[in-house]
């Protein structure tokens, strides 16, 4: 192996470039848990977690006078993220946190405790990475960041055995300074420090063990280990040493195969413990607002609204779904996706990728559940299956025609022909029960223009009038028949 560098004797110091000796980082973070007291002299610090349990990391300002005057009085951006600290995982954390994902589906890996948190603006997540929060705080200000880690470090052992030892990961802080075109992609600063996460309680127990371990040793063998701190630091990162040892790596699980020129570069872009996006990450709801229902003058009687409405008066009086609101076994991947971003299951778009329609729909509730997760799973299997709330009320009006309307009807038993007349009434579905929703769809269903409308009425014993109110609407009879009519 190669022998490593290290300034091992006093003389060696005057090599080190001064700049080293006169840097100083521009910001400092702070997790409030204590280190492990079993970590070697020169070996970097361990604090343990408890999965689920809110720990705050403060947000200090370190800088000097002068030291980026640019972001005097201006936010600066940073992201949490929790990733793997062995290099054999970190070539491999996409496959890693798809398997979590299928495992867990529903949870993150990190999450932000936002009513504990102080100082923190504009906190996003992104659906595509559970390991991550990015947020908004101001330097000059205190700011506390309270993250919580729900992944447990064995979840990613293999189960050869019992007994197996949980691997470590990283709590990472990359903070970013805004550009010119208002992006806060300009890299500042990143750090950050080596932890390990156990079931609930399961670190105060090891933090415990390792005390007592460390105090049946002698003092000659106690100097060799750190001192258990009550806070861990977040150390600086460095990407020379990581990319050079990637490189190496994949040319040797490689050797058949030439990397490319840039590979290194690469690398640098990403970090050092975790591959990072090549471009900027944007956190963007894709959900698709739905649009009001029987607000717009163009619906018609038989118009279909958006399909995300959950009541049997959207399905309309008779007619087809459009093909973008139902999802049919001859629907294509391209379709498949859309149909999805149209029904708000954006984040499992590229999960489906490769699925037809029919594939879809060959899905189970179960399957569906196990993939998506309980609330999403129950969600998307009720959009597939088209499956409607029932409403709270419904009742079928009639408009009173002038003159009634003659309809020529075959007797199919004698072919005898006779004229009736013909009421045809419209089903009016109310979710809110509101004296408001009976104009609104009384004005939809008649192809009548709302503001028109002054007010709606009851026609009560001896022929008077009573005004249409929410108590009365509550009040009325489940599928109840009216007629209508205008007065001016």
């Amino acid at each position: 192996s190669d022998v490593l560098a290290l300034p091992i004797f006093k003389q060696e110091d005057s090599n080190l470039p001064q700049e080293n000796e006169t840097k100083h980082p521009p910001f400092q973070y702070v997790m409030c848990a204590a280190t492990s007291p079993a970590v070697k002299l020169y070996d970097e610090t361990l604090t343990y977690l408890n999965q689920g349990q809110s720990y705050e990391i403060r947000m200090l300002d370190n800088r000097k006078a002068g030291d980026i005057p640019e972001i005097n009085g201006k936010l600066v951006k940073s992201i949490i993220r929790v990733v793997f600290h062995d290099r054999r995982l970190q070539y491999t954390e996409h496959q890693q946190l798809e398997g979590w994902k299928w495992n867990r589906p529903g949870d993150r890996l990190l999450d932000l405790d936002i009513p504990m948190s102080v100082g923190v603006i504009d906190i996003k997540t992104n659906p595509s990475q559970l390991n991550a929060v990015e947020f908004l705080w101001d330097p000059t200000k205190c700011t506390s960041a309270f993250i919580q880690v729900h992944c447990i470090s064995t979840e990613f052992t293999p189960r050869k055995h019992g007994g197996e030892k949980g691997v470590p990961f990283r709590i990472q802080v990359d903070t970013f300074k805004q550009t010119e075109s208002g992006e806060y992609t300009d890299h500042l600063h990143s750090a950050s420090c080596q932890i390990k996460v156990f079931k609930p309680k399961g670190a105060d127990r090891k933090q415990k063990t390792d005390r007592e371990k460390m105090e049946k040793r002698t003092a000659h063998e106690k100097e060799k280990y750190q001192p258990s701190y009550d806070t861990t630091v977040l150390t600086e990162m460095r990407l020379e040493p990581i990319i050079e040892d990637a490189v190496e790596h994949e040319q040797k699980k490689s050797s058949k195969r030439t990397l490319p020129a840039d590979y290194g570069d690469s690398l640098a872009k990403r970090g050092s413990c975790s591959p990072w996006p090549d471009t900027p990450t944007t956190f963007v709801n894709n959900s698709p607002t739905p649009a009001p229902t029987f607000t717009s003058a163009q619906h018609n009687t038989y118009s279909v609204p958006d399909s995300n409405s959950s009541s049997p008066n959207h399905q309309g009086d008779g007619t087809s779904q459009g093909s973008g609101d139902q999802l049919h076994p001859s629907s294509t991947i391209q379709e498949t996706q859309q149909w999805l971003l149209k029904n708000r299951f954006s984040t499992y778009t590229r999960l489906f990728s490769n699925f037809s329609g029919a594939d879809l729909l060959k899905l189970t509730r179960e399957d569906l559940v196990q993939i998506c997760g309980p609330a999403d799973g129950i969600r998307l299997y009720n959009a597939l299956k088209s499956r409607s709330v029932r409403p709270r009320l419904t009742i079928y009006v009639c408009q009173e025609p002038l003159r009634s309307i003659q309809l020529e009807r075959q007797d199919a038993g004698n072919g005898d022909s006779s004229n009736g007349a013909i009421y045809v009434y419209h089903a009016i579905y109310l979710e809110e029960m509101a004296a408001s929703e009976v104009t609104r769809k009384l004005a939809l269903a008649f192809n009548i223009p709302l503001h028109q409308i002054n007010q709606v009425y009851r026609q009560g014993p001896t022929g008077i009038h009573i005004l249409v109110s929410d108590q009365m609407v509550q009040n009325f009879q489940d599928e109840s028949c009216f007629l209508f009519t205008t007065i001016k």
